[in-house]
């Protein structure tokens, strides 16, 4: 690695420094921590000093830690460099431990420009350059802050690598924009499981914000006293809407945070590009040579109303929880069904979407197997009040007669439509998998993706004639189940989709082979090295 001297200016051999303007974001940021920690410390200073002491303490206090974080800031500033060389990405940093990073340019996957509010008014931008791999954050080195046209330069200069992947002869016909925000996607964020989880997480802050002002059974006795007329059925039904209502509130306004002026488009050079963010601006590039799908995420509330997410299925996007919160898989939010998959369709640069094919249903015994662990789960519950009613009290019995009521029926609906929603496929370049009730999953992964099989089978899977079988690939979640299906279609679906990488772990009975050497139909062998009754 290079040695750098500290005397050396940047542009003396390509060292670049951050912008200067870090300390001016790191003061105000300071500073509105500060005020908001001061205010209630002063308060509690006017009964000691007197206004006049309790103000000019709290604020000289707040002077001196807006101060030392400046100060802390600049010495960070100084000594911070970073340079693009020929075949590296270095970064230097730190004043009593010096860090040397460096990342080499052919193992740079994502580019990734984040801007705060504030960021965004100074035109700065946070770089993250990534190499998509797991080594607790030392895959990624993160420039913070730049000016947006440097963060722009260095994107195009470290992607500028990607070509357009072989057999892609239409290319260029479908660069440029694939798709920009519709308002009326909007409609689908109440609907997401995101609305009933901010509905309780706005009623436990209230709950919390008046413990801290000593209010909270004030709140609590309120809330009795309002409801006191009405019966406790009607009580809970009210409450439970409002905090439906105050939670599709809140999904709208996340929603509208998260993907307003949302646009993805393929860039000359084989990437593609989501920009979106109204507050905080976010632009996430994905390489297209490192592409091996797509998947088509439907949860319930949206699937019932005809909708579906997009996500890649790529190699090399970071993972670390920074990458999680931006939702960086995310090619496109919920939107109807059709236009999902023309989206679908055109990243993956086919016909027609591959997650729009006809799917191979599974046996009857899968959905035996679904509705057995469904009453399992629904009835022990009732099991257990009940037998504590017959020794306890007969409300106990009611209460379990109600469970009875509402799960069973739920239970066997949901495991119904998750036997109706398994499924495979094979089309093209692509296999295709389907599974999931409670959030529905169709995805589509290029045959040439997969690395391994992983072929799994219970006891009560053997006994059913039933397999699950997984294809493991360095993209995306890293393995796509085939759920519950026949043992013969599940090997020969494998054997089909990736000729040759099955095919030594079976065995073959007389005239399985039917005449065709690529979708064999054989059972499991147990060989050397193997796992398990499949291997």
């Amino acid at each position: 690695m290079t040695t750098v001297n500290p005397s050396d200016t940047p542009a003396d051999d390509g060292w670049r420094r951050l912008d200067p303007r870090t300390a001016l974001v790191t003061a105000v940021l300071t500073a509105g921590v500060v005020v908001g920690t001061a205010v209630p410390m002063a308060m509690g200073f006017l009964g000691h000093f007197g206004a006049a002491r309790a103000g000019l303490w709290t604020a000289a206090g707040a002077v001196l830690l807006t101060g030392c974080a400046v100060l802390v800031d600049h010495v960070r500033w100084r000594r911070t460099r970073y340079r693009i060389g020929i075949a590296h990405v270095d970064l230097h940093s730190g004043l009593l431990l010096v860090r040397r990073r460096s990342l080499a340019l052919d193992r740079v996957r994502t580019v990734d420009l984040t801007a705060r509010p504030l960021l965004r008014v100074l035109g700065l931008v946070t770089v993250r350059i990534g190499t998509g791999e797991h080594r607790d954050g030392e895959s990624t080195l993160r420039l913070d802050p730049v000016t947006r046209a440097e963060g722009e330069r260095l994107r195009r200069l470290l992607l500028a690598r990607g070509a357009v992947r072989d057999g892609d002869g239409a290319a260029g016909e479908r660069d440029g924009e694939l798709a920009v925000l519709d308002l009326r996607w909007i409609r689908y964020a109440p609907v997401s499981f995101v609305a009933p989880m901010l509905g309780g997480a706005a009623a436990g802050g209230v709950m919390q914000m008046s413990e801290w002002a000593g209010a909270q059974g004030d709140v609590v006795h309120w809330t009795v006293e309002l409801f006191r007329a009405l019966p406790l059925f009607w009580t809970l039904a009210v409450l439970f809407a409002a905090a439906l209502l105050t939670g599709a509130a809140g999904a709208l306004g996340l929603w509208t945070e998260m993907w307003w002026n949302y646009r993805l488009e393929r860039e000359p050079g084989g990437t593609l590009r989501v920009r979106r963010g109204l507050l905080t601006s976010r632009s996430t590039t994905v390489e297209e040579a490192r592409l091996r799908g797509a998947e088509l995420v439907e949860p319930l509330g949206v699937r019932l109303f005809g909708a579906a997410r997009v996500d890649a299925i790529t190699t090399g996007l970071a993972d670390d929880e920074e990458a999680k919160e931006a939702s960086h898989r995310t090619l496109l939010p919920a939107v109807p069904r059709p236009e999902a998959e023309r989206i679908v369709a055109a990243v993956l640069r086919e016909g027609s979407a591959p997650t729009a094919a006809p799917l191979t249903g599974h046996p009857r015994a899968a959905r035996g197997r679904r509705l057995r662990r469904a009453l399992a789960v629904a009835l022990a519950p009732v099991v257990l009040l009940a037998g504590l009613g017959a020794l306890l009290t007969p409300v106990l019995l009611w209460t379990a007669l109600g469970c009875a009521a509402v799960g069973v029926p739920l239970a066997v609906s949901l495991a119904l439509d998750a036997y109706r929603n398994l499924g495979h496929a094979l089309t093209g370049r692509h296999l295709v998998t389907r599974s999931g009730t409670v959030r529905r999953s169709t995805a589509a992964l290029e045959r040439s993706g997969v690395i391994g099989w992983t072929v799994r089978q219970s006891y009560f899977q053997r006994r059913a004639g039933l397999l699950d079988i997984t294809a493991t690939t360095a993209a995306g979640t890293g393995a796509y189940a085939v759920y519950d299906t026949g043992a013969g279609e599940g090997l020969a679906f494998a054997s089909e989709a990736v000729p040759g990488l099955l095919a030594p772990f079976l065995e073959w009975e007389e005239g399985d082979r039917r005449g065709r050497d690529s979708a064999p139909v054989g059972r499991p062998r147990r060989t050397a090295g193997t796992r398990g009754p499949v291997g």
